[in-house]
């Protein structure tokens, strides 16, 4: 059986669909279960539980040969931060793993690391670090930004306000993979036990600015908008003066900071060398598959109803 945390998030309900239709029982660990159920077709197991507190993970642990973290806590209220989930709540979960006797897949970040000027990565590699420490048999995939994430945060406006957001200069190259791709790679880590012990790191077939993913969102979107640019010295103000009070905010701010200042540029050919059978997702069509996906959370939302909706997917 193998066990997510993360299971209700984009790239964890992905894993799930993946895992289940090669035949493979699945445990969803989540803090909110009522998340799970849209569909109920495919036999997922949902338990209750927090990385946060260690107390919660033995049972829900219990019985698995393999634990896949597939959560973060880049964005959430209170207690909810890089520190509480990535770092704190992937020590808990290792600690629960290797009590279990599990192997251990662990979704990072390309350029995790201690000095890293983004609190995520520092965070991810913390975990990093105790996971190769701790004994257990594992694999790190490390990916770059998600198409669909920023996709998201540029459609939203777009579609209701005719806006799009650029953060910074907008000009810096930023690799972006789909989240299928990474999808794919981790349950590819999670099933095959020849790649313990390694680190994996997946990257998209583009370098592209957020200038340029703007122009890209507004075509598959079939909407031109108005681009709304935030210069650098905003968001670095916007990271300051918000910290006392949306201390999530303050950190997305800092976050545009740095992909913005730094060099995100990543050569992806390597391990898609190495794994050629790995999906290969366009841009052109991640933001497609996001354009739809939007459209029908627009319709659930206005209506009460589903559409097309996806059999076992939590969230």
């Amino acid at each position: 059986m193998i066990a997510i945390a993360g299971g209700t998030g984009r790239l964890g309900r992905l894993l799930v669909r993946q895992l289940t239709e090669q035949d493979l029982p699945v445990r969803i660990l989540t803090r909110e279960p009522e998340r799970t159920k849209r569909g109920t077709a495919l036999a997922v197991e949902v338990i209750q539980a927090d990385a946060r507190d260690a107390r919660t993970l033995p049972d829900a642990i219990a019985g698995a040969s393999v634990v896949i973290s597939a959560m973060h806590g880049f964005a959430g209220p209170g207690s909810v931060s890089p520190a509480s989930v990535d770092r704190d709540g992937n020590f808990n979960l290792i600690e629960a793993a290797s009590r279990a006797g599990a192997a251990f897949v662990l979704v990072s970040v390309v350029g995790a690391g201690p000095d890293h000027p983004m609190d995520l990565c520092r965070a991810k590699y913390a975990a990093e670090e105790r996971l190769r420490g701790s004994g257990l048999p594992w694999t790190i995939v490390r990916a770059t930004a998600f198409m669909e994430t920023w996709a998201s945060i540029m459609l939203e406006p777009l579609r209701k306000r005719g806006t799009i957001p650029v953060f910074g200069r907008g000009e810096n190259p930023i690799n972006f993979v789909s989240v299928r791709d990474v999808a794919a790679l981790v349950t590819l880590a999670a099933r095959d036990a020849s790649l313990r012990g390694r680190t994996l790191e997946l990257g998209g077939p583009e370098n592209l600015s957020l200038s340029q993913l703007a122009s890209a969102v507004q075509k598959a979107a079939g909407q031109r908008g108005r681009v709304r640019r935030i210069p650098l010295p905003m968001l670095r103000l916007m990271a300051v003066t918000a910290a006392p009070f949306n201390s999530a905010f303050a950190r997305q701010a800092r976050a545009a900071v740095v992909m913005d200042t730094t060099d995100m540029r990543f050569d992806a050919g390597p391990l898609r060398r190495e794994f050629p059978g790995l999906p290969k997702t366009e841009l052109a069509a991640a933001l497609q598959a996001q354009v739809v996906d939007t459209s029908q959370a627009d319709v659930r939302r206005t209506t009460g109803t589903s559409v097309n909706p996806q059999p076992g997917a939590a969230g």
